[in-house]
């Protein structure tokens, strides 16, 4: 029995879609006639589904509830086809249990299934299968998306206000050179004689932004997409961009930090979970989403199989030799490894956060004076030339 996706309509004419099991397509069709629905689409369930980290955040912690709870795995799934609350994901499931009958581990029918899941949640729920500790794997799993999740929602909170104050300004600009000044020159005749310096300033560059403002807006996102495009097909243009964005002032550091965290948190969840070193390592190194760093953790994950230790690998990978491999020695000695990295991951949180408030503290003033210092230089452009027809007069 396979899951197809059917679309038609029902006796009362009106538009349905849904779910239905059949041996195949004709099958599906005849199930739907009896049912009373015209079915004018009938697809099986395989392609790979797109799920936000939300999504698949709820699915982990629905099925480990489920599992807990003594079901079956195949018959998990089904039930959470028919839960309200994952009902969106009601295709992915359906694909996902269709493998789980055929015979595959929930681990690969997982991935196979959504085109989102990662790399090492397939490998953290593998483990789990093999150790048969699914359950709180899937609870872990369901926790590290809710933090990701969080920190994703942060940065953009604390991009939301100066955002907000940037395009205010642009606003004003677009205002002040683009009307209030042309008015101020009609009204002195036309001409430019005689204006003050900081008017003629002001005309000056709302000339040059009218003439070649939109280009020179659109010339860096031009560079940036050739760069992104060229990037994609070289591999070590693309390790040296990644390499770069660790070093721009501000801004890297930030990234740092929050790299920092990813990696220490993605790789407590793979040891706890049973995922050998040398896996580990490389895995954490895609979570923490630099390709560069991510280069370097797999070629270090070959001195771990030869019988390096962790806290002398990392020690050779620029971006986490900084605390980290003493955490990672003390760790190894005393069995606490899983717990000292998750200790880590919250200090680099912390250290995070603090950080970015920081910069925001000066970023926010540092827009507003500059919007007002804009204002005020565009106001005493357009009052100056008023002031001095007025004494002439």
């Amino acid at each position: 029995m396979s899951t197809f996706e059917y679309r038609g309509f029902d006796r009362a004419g009106r538009r349905c879609r849904g779910l239905v099991e059949a041996a195949g397509v004709k099958a599906a069709r005849e199930k739907l006639a009896a049912d009373g629905l015209l079915a004018d689409r009938v697809t099986p369930t395989a392609r790979r589904f797109r799920l936000p980290d939300a999504v698949r955040s709820v699915l982990y912690r629905e099925l480990a509830a489920l599992l807990g709870a003594g079901l079956p795995l195949a018959q998990a799934l089904e039930l959470l086809i028919e839960t309200p609350e994952t009902r969106d994901a009601g295709r992915y499931l359906a694909a996902v249990r269709d493998r789980v009958r055929d015979g595959a581990r929930l681990a690969d029918a997982w991935a196979d299934a959504g085109a989102t899941v990662s790399d090492f949640e397939r490998s953290l729920l593998a483990a789990a299968e093999r150790t048969s500790t699914v359950e709180p794997m899937l609870e872990r799993l369901a926790e590290f998306l809710e933090a990701r999740i969080a920190v994703r929602q942060r940065v953009r909170a604390a991009l939301a206000y100066p955002a907000v104050v940037l395009a205010v300004g642009v606003a004003v600009a677009i205002l002040m050179l683009g009307v209030l000044l042309p008015r101020t020159r009609e009204l002195m005749g036309g001409g430019l004689e005689g204006l003050p310096a900081v008017t003629l300033a002001m005309i000056h560059l709302g000339a040059w932004l009218k003439r070649w403002g939109v280009l020179a807006a659109l010339l860096p996102v031009g560079a940036a997409v050739l760069v992104r495009m060229r990037a994609a097909r070289d591999e070590r243009l693309r390790l040296s961009l990644h390499r770069a964005a660790l070093r721009v002032p501000l801004a890297g550091k930030a990234s740092l930090l929050l790299l920092r965290e990813r990696f220490c948190r993605t790789l407590a969840l793979l040891l706890e979970g049973g995922v050998p070193a040398v896996d580990a390592l490389a895995l954490s190194g895609k979570a923490t989403g630099n390709r560069w760093v991510a280069a370097r953790l797999a070629e270090s994950a070959e001195e771990v199989r030869h019988g390096a230790s962790l806290s002398s690998t990392i020690q050779t990978v620029e971006p986490l030799a900084d605390s980290l491999p003493g955490w990672l020695k003390i760790g190894e000695a005393g069995g606490g490894l899983g717990r000292l990295l998750n200790s880590a991951a919250h200090r680099y949180h912390a250290q995070w956060d603090r950080y970015v408030k920081l910069c925001l503290s000066f970023l926010e003033p540092v827009l507003i004076l500059g919007i007002g210092v804009f204002v005020l230089l565009v106001t005493l452009a357009v009052l100056l030339p008023v002031f001095t027809l007025s004494r002439a007069l």
